[in-house]
């Protein structure tokens, strides 16, 4: 059997490899296969497994496939550290840049680089190193002396700072070092997507270095990205198919929220320096990995109710039960756990209404990321898709959530069932109109 295209997802813990049509009939998703990931040794051959793997369910002897792609979080998936000049201003752009990318953030600067800062850069060992500081034409010393400061660490750098420094960076000739153009050229406008693309660029060069991953030029031959990253992409394109989208995904380490959307005419005034499109990681809501973390976060009422037992049950359910529950209990504390995720996760990716005092008496005025204007929210990673009742649970989030500039709680919401957004993004860099007639075949959507 010949396909058109198959796209891998290196996890930490499992690979999955998925089938795609997109010029020959049956178009669209043929199927998946997986296997458990062997970063420790050579990722190629837990990738070879879940091809085997799928053969198996598709019932064929052999498969043929025209290009592979690929998205990774395995080896510790991206790890960046971004350093501005004020927080609040170009150290927030080039952060959210790197979020939109797939990344996870061990460290934000602010201001000159001080001797304790490369220690825990040192410490960390990112796989990129963004520099970012200055408005276009405006303060350019901080960013270059940092450049300066961060050269001899050998560590992938991008540079995205005021357009002044170029010559003058350049004329270093730092090795594996990006420049590209400012992604804070002027006040309250975030330029996010040409860094975005040069962290794409970068990871895809270097993966190869990380533990496991050698070989993994020898089948991958298309574009190979950070599997959040991949989410947002898919997010994108479903913000080109509806206007204002936010996609929830639910991991065993992390929580992600994804939002594409304009603020409310009334509130637009108040909304600068939030980003169009938003990515948040949420690093302690994890059903697994972090799976403590959020009990310590749950209502220990909900929980007791739940299952008409002490505390001390509920503990070693939590520390006994697997990654993919077995009993009875052990789904309903995964699904009690994800509602906990969502509904933290919503809380610090949402911005709220404030009272303010004036001198003309008593205001409310947002403060954050509004995203009244979602008109459709969807759901994945396993958590989410295994959770019978999550939808009715985020409405009643929704609804109650008074103070936050949340969707209305009657929005659309729609469920990834076969679990391909991260598949789909990274495909959509090639081949973005054929994943957008996808994602209509999928979500029966009707563009326009």
């Amino acid at each position: 059997m010949k396909v058109d295209v198959l796209v891998a997802e290196i996890g930490s813990t499992t690979t999955i490899v998925n089938a795609f049509n997109l010029f020959q009939k049956p178009f669209g998703f043929l199927g998946k296969g997986f296997s458990r990931t062997t970063v420790e040794t050579d990722v190629t051959i837990g990738l070879k497994k879940a091809i085997e793997h799928l053969k198996t369910n598709l019932n064929i002897d052999e498969l043929t496939y025209d290009e592979m792609f690929a998205t990774s979080s395995a080896a510790g998936g991206l790890k960046m550290t971004v350093h501005g000049l004020v927080y609040e201003m170009t150290a927030k752009a080039a952060k959210q840049a790197a979020l939109n990318a797939g990344a996870n953030i061990h460290l934000v600067t602010a201001n000159l680089i001080e001797d304790s800062d490369i220690d825990k850069i040192k410490t960390i060992k990112p796989n990129i190193i963004v520099v970012a500081g200055g408005t276009d034409y405006g303060e350019k010393e901080v960013a270059y002396q940092n450049v300066l400061k961060l050269k001899d660490l050998n560590i992938p750098m991008i540079y995205s700072g005021n357009i002044q420094n170029h010559d003058r960076i350049k004329a270093i000739n730092i090795k594996h070092l990006r420049i590209v153009e400012n992604v804070y050229p002027r006040v309250d406008d975030f330029n996010i997507l040409p860094l975005r693309k040069a962290i794409y660029e970068t990871f895809e060069e270097n993966i190869v270095h990380a533990k496991g991953m050698h070989k993994i030029n020898e089948m991958i031959k298309g574009h190979i990205i950070p599997t959040p990253g991949s989410v947002m992409e898919t997010t994108l394109i479903l913000n080109d198919l509806i206007k204002g989208v936010m996609t929830i995904d639910v991991g065993g380490a992390t929580t992600d929220v994804h939002s594409v959307c304009e603020p409310n005419q009334i509130y637009q005034k108040y909304h600068d320096g939030e980003p169009l499109f938003k990515r948040t990681v949420e690093g302690d809501l994890g059903v697994y990995i972090n799976r403590q973390l959020v009990y310590e976060q749950t209502k220990i009422n909900k929980l007791k109710q739940a299952f008409n037992e002490d505390d001390d049950y509920i503990r070693k359910l939590i520390q006994n039960e697997p990654y993919i529950p077995e009993s009875k209990d052990g789904k309903k504390l995964i699904d009690l756990l994800t509602e906990t995720c969502v509904e933290k996760a919503l809380d610090r990716h949402v911005g709220d209404l404030k009272r303010v005092f004036t001198t003309n008496g008593m205001k409310v005025i947002p403060d954050g990321k509004d995203t009244s204007q979602v008109q459709a929210m969807f759901l994945t990673g396993g958590a989410c898709l295994y959770h019978e009742y999550i939808e009715s649970f985020i409405r009643n989030y929704l609804e109650q959530a008074v103070t936050k500039l949340v969707p209305h709680h009657q929005v659309k919401i729609y469920k990834d069932e076969q679990y391909l957004f991260s598949s789909l993004g990274v495909l959509s860099l090639t081949y973005k109109d054929e994943v957008k007639q996808l994602l209509k075949k999928m979500f029966n959507i009707k563009e326009g």
